[in-house]
């Protein structure tokens, strides 16, 4: 924004004022996608009847239209977002089931697969908890994710995911059943009024758990965050300043108090209600089947993949285009 075109006082409100920036570089960038999309597809139209019989120059031309179109596919995606928060951070909780190893080493490769979906789309992922298996896997961890409508992707992720396999961990190679839940919070601004009262949060302090390396120290860095009034625990101990993994744990906590706020108001138009089964425990959203055959199906939308592989290294747009296609399933989310 220019200077002479700010209003007078704008700064005055120096939260409002960087809100209103965030909406407007939105925007901007909506615009620049569109524009440059329109002039890739007329400058390879004009090529076309340039290089009508060369087929070398064609087989260019064909190759940078299928870029057109992945990134035409990625841009009509974010078009199905036009919720209150979808444009937010988000924030990603993961927990094993009932299942004790076995399920734990589930939630973790559910953790690999969003970090590899986070990558392909070139988001920020920070960890800001992790506590690991007793012998594999994890016992929970917290990402926060950050990028152009992060949340509004993620959301659909949310409940239980269920995984059918031979487990590496029978010896008599049986076949396991192992859940583990996904939640996605939106990341919320300062400008968003939530509040947080310091009676109202007890705050304790313990060393961070592990086998070494990045989630362990020998002073007490770790933090934990309880709610009284909301029951809302959230832990975190990534960073070996207790002060950084204090903030980042409050970040958590407003962000969940937030999506709380979220799920009340919805209660109070009936809406919440249809969703809450599909988080419940053992109500999964969407099964990953290692054995006896290779399918991921999503029993909202239906949709489903043979190529396991694919999924498990991030190839998650799908299931979300099916979902965000939805209008039904969409509505719920809103």
């Amino acid at each position: 924004m220019e200077a002479q075109t700010v209003e007078p006082g704008f700064w005055n409100n120096n939260q409002k004022a960087q809100a209103i920036l965030k909406e407007i570089s939105r925007h901007k960038k909506w615009i620049e996608s569109i524009a440059r999309l329109n002039t890739e597809l007329s400058d390879a139209s004009e090529f076309i009847e340039m290089v009508e019989n060369d087929s070398t120059e064609l087989t260019e031309i064909e190759t940078s239209l299928i870029q057109v179109n992945q990134e035409l596919s990625r841009f009509e995606l974010a078009a199905m977002l036009s919720g209150p928060d979808d444009h937010r951070d988000a924030i990603m909780t993961i927990h094993p089931g009932a299942g004790g190893t076995e399920s734990q080493d589930w939630a973790d490769m559910l953790f690999r697969m969003f970090n590899r979906w986070a990558e392909r789309r070139e988001f920020e992922v920070e960890l800001l908890d992790y506590q690991p298996g007793d012998e594999a896997g994890l016992k929970s961890a917290t990402l926060g994710i950050k990028g152009d409508y992060a949340f509004g992707f993620l959301q659909s992720e949310s409940g239980v995911h269920r995984l059918v396999r031979i487990s590496p961990f029978d010896a008599n190679s049986r076949r396991h059943t192992s859940f583990a839940s996904v939640h996605v919070y939106p990341i919320v601004e300062d400008n968003v009024e939530i509040e947080i009262r310091d009676e109202d949060v007890r705050v304790d302090t313990y060393r961070a758990s592990g086998a070494g390396g990045q989630h362990v120290n020998k002073t007490s860095s770790a933090v934990r965050l309880t709610h009284e009034p909301s029951g809302i625990v959230v832990t975190c101990q990534s960073e070996r300043s207790q002060h950084k993994n204090k903030d980042a744990a409050f970040t958590v906590l407003k962000a969940r108090l937030y999506q709380l706020h979220r799920e009340e108001e919805a209660r109070k138009l009936d809406k919440f209600e249809k969703t809450k089964k599909k988080i419940e425990w053992g109500s999964q959203i969407r099964s990953y089947v290692f054995h006896p055959y290779n399918m991921v199906k999503d029993h909202r939308t239906s949709h489903e993949t043979s190529n396991v592989q694919a999924v498990m290294d991030g190839d998650l747009d799908p299931f979300i285009e099916a979902f965000l296609s939805n209008p039904e399933l969409k509505e719920q989310l809103t």
